[in-house]
């Protein structure tokens, strides 16, 4: 199987509900499992009794205001692209490289935003439409979540 046919395989597995693929033939055999091997217990600690700190009269407008300039309101012209997984974002193909996009670029039908890394396995993060990159939201390197935005753009 081709590398190209591998990873639209992968696309399609991430993009649904599916949990575990198996393919066989006389040449090679896949297998892709998503999620965890072992069920996840948590249990919750002990709760402790702190006493409140005290409040200040005015304190409550500070952190409402930095909260509010953290997360500028997102504009209707605008989009985001998603992470189809949970990874690492690499902006770069390799650490000497340039990056795949800057903020301002105009970005093609397919061209590579980014990469996410997931169990040693780099996918490609493709554009799905004509856009322009107006905001870069993860840093390169940083872990993201299912969902989780990557990019703000403005659909062209």
């Amino acid at each position: 199987m081709e590398l190209k046919e591998l990873k639209a395989l992968v696309k399609l597995i991430t993009d649904t509900d599916i949990t575990e693929f198996n393919m066989e033939n006389q040449e090679e055999s896949i297998h892709i499992k998503r999620g965890p091997d072992k069920e996840i217990i948590q249990v919750a600690a002990p709760s402790v009794a702190v006493a409140p700190a005290p409040v200040a009269v005015n304190s409550t407008a500070a952190p409402t205001a930095a909260v509010e300039a953290a997360a500028p309101e997102m504009d209707d012209r605008y989009e985001t692209v998603p992470s189809p997984m949970v990874g690492t974002i690499y902006h770069k193909p390799s650490p000497e490289a340039d990056p795949f996009v800057a903020v301002g670029d105009i970005v093609e039908v397919g061209q590579t935003l980014c990469l996410v890394e997931a169990m040693k396995l780099f996918n490609e993060i493709e554009a799905d439409f004509k856009c322009k990159i107006i905001e870069i939201v993860k840093a390169d390197a940083a872990p993201a979540e299912f969902g989780e935005t990557l990019f703000i753009v403005e659909r062209l």
